[in-house]
């Protein structure tokens, strides 16, 4: 285990201690969230990603060394451990290195080179293959002779001879290990069109394709991956044959007579055995890395996605478009409950449009309606623009967002929308998560699997467990930052809060629906199943708005609370000044005791300390508020309207490798190239997010190929 630790705070750039209390803190149970928050004396103040980069290594690493203890336990069963292969092992830095390790001693499937075995050839491969005198390979080779053996002939034995000996290169380890490295840094990966008359695709770029390995880009190896196992494709790892045949010869031992033997050996040993098999490992771990880097993107696409500020408090009408089953309509209070439903049917001719302008102003006069959020699937462009006739009609006084529908569909038919909208058609449940969407996207979208949100890169070819693992970490990570009012959050939004699982959750709700809502957090204990270990995971992450102690509606952990009334009372405060949000300068005055003496007085390490002031300040706070508003719209443009030069404001939709999409209100998304950002070299994560609100200008709008290129650059 102090391996481990040594490894990880070498790796991570920080202390050993603090490594060893977060590992500590994982195996007592303890989330990420909460480790965060509310133990930053312990692991100094690490953020939430990079204490899951230390969990997700942590848990490698001690696979690796429980690995390695199986594969010296096997080895010593064969009577074959030696102090050097032992030490070998215990060095080695990665599964792959240990599995080079255990490679001679593996059980294998028959091979040529077992059948020599079998033949008792092995001692002649030996003798050849071994560094000493001369040896006539034929000589020694009629020694083997056996026709009872199936050896028949001289060729024979040097036949299943030279099988072993390749099999012994074959299976050498730092062979593996330099041939490996050579793939990586000198091996150049080609793809060709399958067919010889190649149909225009998707895959048209890499009909003939080449590049070297250690340049290729994560896309690009996801997008090969894909086309080969459509049939599209042909892909292969190529290297120069005699750079291979080098390392692979350094076996053989110049100026003996078995040298040429030995050679053609080592030679066939590349071309058959070593040569498709790291073939195939330089493609599993280009596929591994572009993997881990399209998980990543998608991961941080989402954070934004998830923390765009929520446009609340205010009446929702949300608008889910489509052609043959019309526009599903839906209006909701501005807590999200169902005021209205109906369906229009503005693209079945003029009358039915007119009736259902008609039909929707009369809802947003009735319920005064002051957003409407329209889905961004099928038809989504013609309600649009009835939309902009629709805010014109009623005479102004009402916006407009377009927001993703991605999974909308499938929340619908989940048993979860029905326990939430019992009676409700199937379809306007789909108009409600839209209007819901637009109020709260965080409270909305965690209903939904992440990877069916939309705002990644070939989510379906990712390691579906891992990519599932990553976002449900940002998600819990999300949901923890902004915290929970414990009476109005759902059950979905409650099974991702730290310490919480889905029976739990739906027993706080059993709890609150039967005993009426939390007056403080302390009730928590009383919900069956939630524990006291429970309760200290969760209990800062969840608000009680209306309970007598004001601490229970902020940030600050039930266990600061006697410390929280110290550092009151020694800035001349009192509980009912932080009820009345009266601390402005509590700060400054924390500032003139001085950090150090306050904390070491409160009981609390100063980040904590500082936290707990941040929490006092601003009582109840959603750091999305903090953000800049999401962009509403009371007009529409059309494509055909966009002309080079024209500048625009738009909101960044999704961020990949080589761009930005950024929707710019003319329903079809426009790209800013990696070459168009204003910082020359930076990946374009490190420029914008998903929710930001960007000034582009138009450099070409091709309404034929329905493409809209832009540029952060001012012409």
């Amino acid at each position: 285990m102090e391996a481990v630790i040594q490894t990880l705070a070498r790796e991570l750039g920080q202390t050993e201690t603090h490594v060893k209390n977060v590992a500590a803190l994982l195996d007592a149970g303890a989330t990420i969230p909460f480790i965060a928050r509310y133990r930053k004396e312990l692991h100094g103040s690490m953020d939430d990603q990079l204490l899951r980069r230390l969990a997700g290594r942590l848990q490698y690493l001690r696979g690796l060394e429980d690995r390695k203890a199986e594969v010296k336990a096997a080895i010593d069963n064969q009577g074959q451990l030696t102090g050097a292969l032992a030490a070998g092992i215990d060095a080695a830095a990665t599964l792959a290195e240990v599995e080079d390790l255990y490679r001679p001693y593996k059980q294998k499937r028959r091979t040529r080179a077992s059948a020599a075995r079998d033949n008792g050839l092995e001692p002649l491969a030996r003798l050849l293959f071994s560094k000493g005198p001369a040896l006539s390979p034929e000589r020694e080779a009629a020694r083997y002779v056996d026709g009872a053996k199936g050896v028949e002939t001289v060729e024979d034995a040097l036949r299943g001879a030279a099988d072993l000996i390749a099999e012994y290169i074959s299976d050498d380890a730092q062979v593996r290990k330099q041939l490996r490295a050579l793939y990586l840094r000198r091996g150049v990966l080609v793809s060709r069109a399958a067919q010889q008359e190649a149909e225009d695709t998707v895959y048209r770029l890499y009909y003939a394709f080449r590049c070297p390995v250690s340049r290729l880009q994560g896309y690009q190896v996801l997008a090969l991956n894909r086309g080969e196992r459509e049939g599209v494709l042909n892909v292969a790892v190529e290297l120069e044959p005699e750079s291979a045949r080098v390392a692979v010869r350094r076996l053989t031992v110049p100026g003996t007579a078995a040298m040429d033997f030995v050679r053609a050996a080592a030679d066939d040993a590349y071309d058959r055995l070593l040569r498709p098999s790291l073939e195939r490992e330089v493609r599993s771990h280009l596929t591994e890395q572009a993997s881990e880097g399209a998980i990543h993107m998608f991961a941080l696409n989402l954070k934004p996605l998830l923390m765009q500020p929520p446009v609340r408090g205010r009446v929702t009408m949300g608008l889910d478009p489509g052609y043959r089953m019309g526009c599903k309509v839906a209006v909701v209070d501005g807590t999200g409950k169902v005021l209205d439903t109906a369906v229009v049917y503005p693209t079945h001719g003029e009358r039915q449009r007119q009736a259902c302008l008609d039909q929707l102003a009369a809802l947003i006069r009735t319920h005064h309606v002051a957003h409407i959020a329209i889905g961004n699937g099928t038809a989504s462009r013609e309600t649009e623009q009835m939309t902009a006739q629709l805010i014109s009609m009623v005479g102004g006084g009402v916006s407009y967002m377009t927001v993703s529908e991605a999974g909308a569909s499938v929340y619908s038919a989940s048993q979860l929308a029905a326990g939430e909208l019992p009676g409700l058609d199937v379809n306007l449940r789909s108009a409600v998560s839209i209007a819901r969407r637009l109020q709260d996207p965080l409270a909305e979208l965690v209903k939904i699997d992440p990877k069916a949100i939309g705002v990644g890169q070939y989510q379906h070819d990712m390691p579906q467990a891992r990519l599932s693992q990553a976002l449900d970490g940002v998600v819990e990570d999300c949901v923890n930052a902004v915290g929970v009012d414990v009476n109005t959050a759902s059950p979905a939004l409650l099974q991702r809060v730290s310490g919480l699982t889905a029976t739990t959750a739906k027993n706080l709700v059993a709890w609150r629906e039967e005993n009426g809502p939390f007056t403080s957090r302390a009730q928590l204990l009383k919900v069956p199943k939630l524990g006291p270990k429970a309760f200290e995971q969760c209990a800062g992450f969840l608000r009680v708005p209306d309970s007598p102690n004001t601490l229970d509606n902020t940030g600050v952990h039930p266990e600061s609370y006697a410390a929280a009334q110290r550092l009151l009372q020694a800035c001349s405060y009192t509980p009912g000044d932080v009820k009345e949000k009266n601390l402005s300068e509590l700060k400054k005055r924390a500032e003139a005791i001085g950090l150090e003496a306050l904390a070491q007085a409160c009981g609390v390490g100063v980040p904590t300390l500082m936290d707990m002031i941040r929490e006092l300040m601003k009582p109840g706070r959603d750091p999305r508020e903090e953000l800049p508003p999401p962009l509403l719209r009371t007009g529409v443009m059309e494509p055909k309207d966009l002309k080079a030069g024209m500048e625009l404001q738009g909101t960044v939709r999704n961020v990949t490798d080589f761009g930005a999409f950024v929707d710019i209100g003319v329903h079809l998304d426009g790209l800013i190239h990696i070459s168009q950002m204003p910082k020359r070299g930076a990946h374009p994560s490190q420029l914008l997010a998903v929710g930001d609100v960007v000034t582009v200008w138009v450099l070409e709008a091709d309404q034929a190929k329905k493409r809209i290129s832009l540029t952060m650059k001012r012409p």
